[in-house]
């Protein structure tokens, strides 16, 4: 009888199977490897002694063998070819196979042609997501499954990785949110991934097998997959084998023969085989040299007191931050009675209880006379436990670091996924960098790979202080590094060098990642590092080598954001603090639901927070429609708002029997004015799409045929999905090389995407019987617009002169015209009620889509609770073009330019740029507006936007501005 062994290592498990001539399976085992590949390997084979007596087939496959059946000589089978061989073999009737793993995530069509799509580097929506996801809620994955049956509302969760998703959930979990949702969600995340990222445009359709160890093992999460491609139960299978199919497939597969003695020969070699790295410099060359460091970083301690018996006036600073709450408690000298640093696990509401129920313990007289919280929890806090008020985290921080050093004139914060980088000057806050949604270089990262190798943060730190030979695994993401981490453990790397390595590339990540330092003197001379990354001195020595010279780390440079706080408070608050007391402790309940908020077309999923003695927190809101007071707000000028109104109107001037469909997308926002009245002298009515929702974006994520474009053109797909389901038979959507030349550059060109993104649907999604319209036309050539024009709409029917398109195009382009002209006067007159009003005001720049709700987060609307007058770049009056060191031809980035000069000449202006993920020009505008700003000593913010739909990041921007703005004015 021949014996087929297949072996399927992947980059957390190994899974072999057994079959034996008739294919069935003798035996078949599924284990962690924990990175020991050829260890694991071998004794595997060693277990497999009683099927090995005679000559058997062996291969091996998965993304975890390669290396190891180069260095070996051993047959690999590609992982996808194996799936198919199996699939082909026991599940004929397959149309596409769904297969999840640790780092890998595959989709098989076989309906039609024989096609694979699989993700590249990133292990976003797969295994090590989910476990990425489980560690940050505190559950166990098994927990998470069963909780996920128990959801009432799915939140929109990014699943891009487990960075991007992080920066949504934190909130979630700060708001109270319920982890039933938050676990289905974060399901409803893998399978968005899945579809988006990986169909590629093509539909995931028919007979659908479920195969992976997530899959699996999480019938929940194949719940979610089953309601979003909406099959029924004769359409989806996850067979017994799924977590072994790729073995399954490798042993069918397998040909070339082996003797066991001759395998495990082969396997012991590999396991003994020396590895090549590169490595860099150690962090310490001796002892003494570490012990140096210590004795230096200790001269910037804290004093302390005893808090048991302390009688003076004590102030708390709590900062809530995302994945841990710290807590400070001072006395009138600035000593600390009382500290703490505990992660959230989930619930921050109840860390903080326990703090303040243990301070009232040991000191039940204590007088606390000012208590202000900061961070993301910091309004959640306030409001829970009485607060006297809140400060805004970059203040916080640097509250702190003054008080350590006087002069300091560089902060840098690495937390546990953020970044905060403050550069000042002359005593005020002049600059920040902040990281916008990913956490490369952060300190959670450490920790949740730490927590893989079963090390705490801390042991695992501790390991890279030994290392001689720390592994270079240069400057990524997360999870390109985590992939890097991974081969350099198969490779045959000690713990100690890999914690090293990552130690370095988390400083070179924030260095030259979000900094984007390009010499020493970019940064400053009195640097202050804060937050817990920097409590791991191999990290902070990591920071002095690349930087080459010394910084002070103070002592408590984990609890700075609430030691500021607490400063905060003392200098702020004379009276005694609302905060509860220990009665009131005892006493304290919490209870949060979700809701819809149906004030508007956003519907907003808000967490009503209820506390027992009746306080409650709306959280989730992008405008304080629903919860504002019962006193008349005054409602502040928002040329963002102002400008939806005034295409809503035109969206409705002109009626007639013939109808045309139109998206309003892309250069839609700019171009609107113009079709409505071109096409009314046509006697045809436009009728367009609705602004973008959640839901309509998801309603096209499976025709999207790339993930690296910006957010703004993926959310295309869902208003054709609308188009072709509404009642119009004409579809119209031109393509557009060229804008109207408004004189303001070199030339007037759209972007590539804004230009040619009507080719890209036409590729992609089917019409039925529609006609779907998308001419290539020009502005600017009358002659060549009425020909092109002419010869489209007789395509659908439609028949004109030229003369007639030739009149509707002049008609069409005053009517634009006018419509700037007005946008312009609401400039003006918002300008004038700041000024009378005393408003600071922000021009908010961004493209003309940057309007869309869905894609611009309501930013405008968090600009106007901050007590901003927004101003948008397309109403800013024209000037004379300006002079600009880059390439000038893109008409849109032409009016960042005007705006950016306009904000200068203006001192009670400052501008806020929004970028989309994936922009490539924005690369080269956002460094021109920074300097065109900085050479007037004016603030630059940019505020990155994508599907992510958490302003944490964009509110500590804005209210750091807001901060810096009111400290210019007080000089």
């Amino acid at each position: 009888m021949t014996i087929r062994i297949g072996f399927d290592i992947g980059s957390t498990t190994i899974k072999a199977v057994v079959l034996d001539e008739q294919n069935n399976i003798l035996y078949k085992s599924y284990e962690r490897h924990m990175a020991k590949v050829r260890q694991k390997a071998l004794e595997k084979i060693k277990e497999l002694k009683e099927f090995c007596n005679e000559p058997f087939s062996f291969a091996i496959s998965g993304s975890g063998a390669l290396g190891l059946c180069e260095a070996g000589h051993l047959p690999f089978v590609q992982e996808v070819f194996a799936s198919a061989a199996a699939i082909k073999k026991f599940y004929p009737q397959t149309d596409c196979a769904i297969e999840l793993g640790g780092e890998d995530a595959k989709i098989l069509f076989f309906k039609g042609s024989l096609e694979q799509r699989m993700n590249s580097t990133c292990a976003g929506g797969t295994g090590a997501f989910i476990d990425q996801m489980a560690s940050l809620l505190d559950m166990s994955l098994e927990q998470m499954n069963e909780a996920s049956f128990q959801c009432h509302k799915i939140y929109p969760i990014a699943s891009r990785c487990g960075v991007f998703a992080k920066t949504d959930i934190q909130p979630l979990i700060n708001q109270g949110v319920d982890k039933a949702d938050l676990c289905a969600s974060i399901f409803q995340a893998v399978v968005n991934q899945t579809v988006t990222s990986l169909a590629q445009g093509r539909k995931i359709e028919g007979n659908i097998l479920f195969l992976g160890g997530p899959l699996y093992f999480m019938s929940g999460l194949r719940k979610r997959f089953e309601e979003t491609l909406q099959l029924s139960p004769e359409q989806s299978t996850c067979p017994q084998t799924a977590i072994h199919f790729v073995a399954l497939g490798t042993a069918l597969c397998a040909q070339e023969t082996f003797t066991y003695d001759n395998l495990v020969e082969r396997l012991d070699q590999l396991v003994h085989m020396p590895m090549q790295m590169e490595s860099g410099q150690p962090l310490f060359e001796n002892e003494k040299e570490y012990e140096d460091f210590i004795a230096r970083h200790k001269m910037h301690d804290v004093q302390y007191d005893q808090l048991e018996t302390y009688q003076g006036k004590a102030y708390l600073g709590i900062d809530s931050g995302s994945t841990t709450t710290k807590l400070v408690l001072l006395s009138e000298e600035h000593k600390i009675l009382y500290e703490s640093y505990t992660s959230n696990k989930g619930n921050p509401l109840d860390v903080v209880l326990q703090d303040l129920k243990e301070i009232y313990q040991k000191n039940p007289n204590i007088r606390i006379f000012g208590a202000y919280s900061t961070g993301y929890g910091e309004e959640l806090m306030r409001v829970a436990f009485h607060l006297d008020g809140g400060i805004v985290e970059t203040m916080a921080h640097y509250v702190a670091a003054r008080y350590f050093n006087p002069q300091v004139d560089y902060i840098l914060d690495i937390g546990g996924q953020d970044i905060k980088c403050f550069k000042i000057r002359d005593g005020h806050i002049d600059d920040i960098v902040l990281n916008e949604a990913c956490s490369s270089g952060c300190g959670s990262f450490i920790e949740t790979f730490a927590k893989s190798l079963g090390y705490d943060a801390k042991e695992f730190a501790k390991l890279g202080l030994k290392s001689k030979h720390p592994v270079d695994l240069g400057t990524r993401c997360t999870v390109f590094m985590n992939s890097g981490v991974k081969q350099a453990q198969k490779n045959g790397a000690t713990i100690e060098d890999i914690s090293a390595g990552l130690c370095k590339s988390v400083v070179k990540n924030a260095l030259y990642k979000v900094i984007r330092a390009r010499n020493k003197e970019d940064i400053g001379k009195h640097i202050v590092v804060q937050g817990g990354t920097f409590q791991n001195d191999a990290i902070l020595r990591s920071f002095e080598q690349e930087l080459g010279y010394e910084v002070i780390r103070p002592s408590i440079a984990h609890l700075m954001g609430a030691f500021g706080a607490a400063l905060y408070a003392q200098k702020l608050h004379r009276t005694k603090s609302a905060v509860l007391d220990a009665k009131a402790l005892e006493q304290f309940s919490h209870t949060s639901k979700s809701v819809a908020c149906n004030g508007c077309t956003n519907h907003c999923s808000l967490t009503i927070n209820v506390f027992n003695d009746g306080t409650r927190l709306i959280a989730g809101n992008k405008c304080d429609k629903m919860i504002k007071t019962i006193e008349k707000k005054e409602e502040l000028p928002d040329l963002y708002k102002e400008k939806m109104q005034m295409l809503d109107e035109q969206k409705q001037k002109y009626k007639h029997d013939q109808k045309i469909a139109m998206p309003l997308v892309l250069n839609n926002y700019d171009m609107l004015p113009f079709w409505t009245k071109f096409f009314d002298c046509l006697q045809i009515e436009v009728v367009w799409t609705t602004p973008t929702t959640q839901k309509m974006y998801y309603d096209g994520q499976q025709s999207i045929p790339s993930d690296t474009a910006c957010f703004p053109a993926k959310v295309v797909h869902g208003h054709i999905v609308q188009m072709i389901n509404g009642q119009e038979n004409i579809l119209f959507y031109p393509c557009m090389t060229y804008n109207v030349d408004e004189h303001q550059s070199d030339n007037h060109f759209n972007c590539p995407l804004v230009a040619y993104y009507p080719e890209n649907i036409a590729a992609n999604m089917e019409f039925g019987d529609k006609f779907f319209l998308y001419p290539y036309i020009s502005l600017d050539d009358e002659n060549s617009f009425a020909k092109t024009m002419k010869k489209t709409l007789e395509e659908a029917d439609l028949h004109y002169t030229k003369k007639q398109l030739k009149n509707a195009l002049q008609e069409g382009l005053l009517e634009r015209q006018l419509f700037h002209e007005k946008l312009v006067q609401k400039h003006l007159d918002a300008v004038s009620y700041a000024r009378a009003h005393h408003h600071p005001m922000v021009v908010l720049c961004g493209r003309p889509y940057h309007l869309d709700p869905l894609i611009n987060h309501q930013i405008h609307q968090l600009l106007t609770q901050l007590g901003f007058v927004v101003l948008s770049e397309e109403s800013v009056p024209r000037q004379d073009r300006q002079k600009v060191y880059v390439l000038n031809q893109w008409t849109y980035h032409a009016r960042l330019y005007q705006a950016a000069k306009y904000v200068c000449e203006n001192p009670d202006m400052e501008l806020v740029q929004l970028v989309s993920f994936g922009c490539g020009i924005d690369a080269i505008t956002s460094d021109e507006v920074k300097d065109i700003l900085k050479d007037a000593d004016k603030f630059y913010t940019q505020i990155k936007i994508d599907e992510i739909d958490n302003l944490g990041a964009a509110r500590i921007r804005l209210r750091s501005l807001k901060e810096a703005i009111e400290e210019g004015k007080e000089d």
